[in-house]
């Protein structure tokens, strides 16, 4: 009996209007007291590998000095509550939503979407993401929604697997995936210096694809996903009164590479190799978590130093998007005509290693 294979057939990309990478640089050491932290910050902010970010808060910096946006959001006085920046959401996920799937180049009203699968961790509405973009794109009412809220930087692996599952049950489905992060609207003011390193990572896109049984594109073979033992608190994200609070330790880019490298030596099916070796892969789609993560990476699979340039290239132009930037990572690969058997490969809170193997055909 043959097996049906699941394959991403496009991915298109999109980003918020503005540049604030440099503004954010410019705000953050403004507002630094201290002279040590600050020379350590603007250290740290130099070999991040981080160009620009993007998000729709429009930098503006005024005739004192002061760096903020266009809109105020985060102005002088108290910053946005949780329902300010939700409100947010609301108004600009929705629009980002429909420039990815505008970028997948279709007329995506008359392709028959079946399913729609969105995955997003910055915001929540209601009527939801998901159903705005069913009515948006003019997709059929009808159309099979799924929602993967609240999973973090790994979540695009999740929505993958769902739609994976979908097309190998049902061969005729044709599933829409959407992955969608507003992270610049969850900035926290503060001076600890590990929150404001955390907060230079984060930028704000989106990614849609297109995923069915057809040929062409990225073969979908198998998912895994382990966890590393001890980190629950390594990788966190936290509603609070004033937005969205993140906690990345400064303990995970070690234990990742500690626990890529024994993944490496223990050999069996069931680890992340899948009982192979890191030479069994030609291509790596590496959540860019950021440098010290891909670092971390490179160290534990020993991997050569343009493995993982795909994923730096991304980290480099758009910053940590979150749950879009694998895919960001993959539409790069599809783009460049790269080829070969692939592992993609996410972390994210718990702390959880999300993978899964693919094949790029020519």
């Amino acid at each position: 009996m043959t097996t049906t294979i699941a394959r991403i057939n496009r991915i298109g990309t999109a980003n918020p209007p503005f540049e604030v990478h440099d503004a954010f640089l410019r705000f953050v050491i403004s507002g630094i007291a201290d002279e040590r932290t600050r020379q350590v910050f603007e250290r740290m902010a130099a070999r991040s590998g981080i160009e620009r970010r993007f998000s729709f808060l429009e930098p503006v910096t005024l005739q004192d000095g002061t760096v903020t946006d266009t809109e105020g959001f985060y102005g002088s006085g108290p910053w946005p509550s949780t329902g300010s920046r939700m409100e947010r959401y609301e108004r600009d996920a929705p629009r980002l939503a429909l420039d990815a799937i505008a970028a997948l180049g279709l007329d995506i009203a008359r392709e028959g979407i079946t399913h729609l699968i969105v995955a997003s961790c910055t915001g929540f509405m209601a009527p939801g993401l998901d159903q705005a973009i069913v009515a948006g794109a003019g997709l059929d009412p009808g159309v099979e929604r799924t929602v993967v809220g609240f999973m973090g930087c790994y979540a695009a692996v999740n929505a993958l697997r769902l739609a994976h599952h979908i097309v190998r049950s049902e061969p005729v489905a044709r599933v829409l995936v959407v992955t969608l992060e507003l992270c610049s609207i969850h900035f926290q003011r503060s001076d600890d210096l590990p929150s404001l390193l955390s907060m230079l990572l984060f930028g704000d896109g989106a990614a849609a694809a297109l995923v069915t049984a057809e040929g062409g594109g990225i073969a979908l073979r198998d998912f895994r996903a382990v966890t590393i033992p001890g980190t629950t608190d390594a990788i966190t994200w936290n509603i609070r009164d004033q937005g969205f609070d993140m906690h990345l330790g400064g303990e995970v880019p070690a234990r990742i590479a500690a626990a890529l490298a024994s993944e490496v030596k223990r050999g069996d099916t069931h680890g992340l190799l899948r009982g192979g070796s890191p030479d069994d892969f030609a291509l790596w789609a590496v959540h860019a978590g950021g440098r010290t993560v891909l670092d971390a990476v490179e160290q534990g699979f020993g991997l050569g130093a343009e493995a993982l340039a795909p994923s730096r290239s991304v980290l480099r132009d758009r910053g940590n998007m979150s749950s879009a930037t694998l895919m960001f990572i993959l539409a790069q690969m599809l783009s460049s005509g790269a080829q070969g058997p692939g592992l993609a490969l996410a972390f994210g809170p718990g702390m959880a290693a999300e993978s899964f193997r693919f094949t790029i055909e020519g």
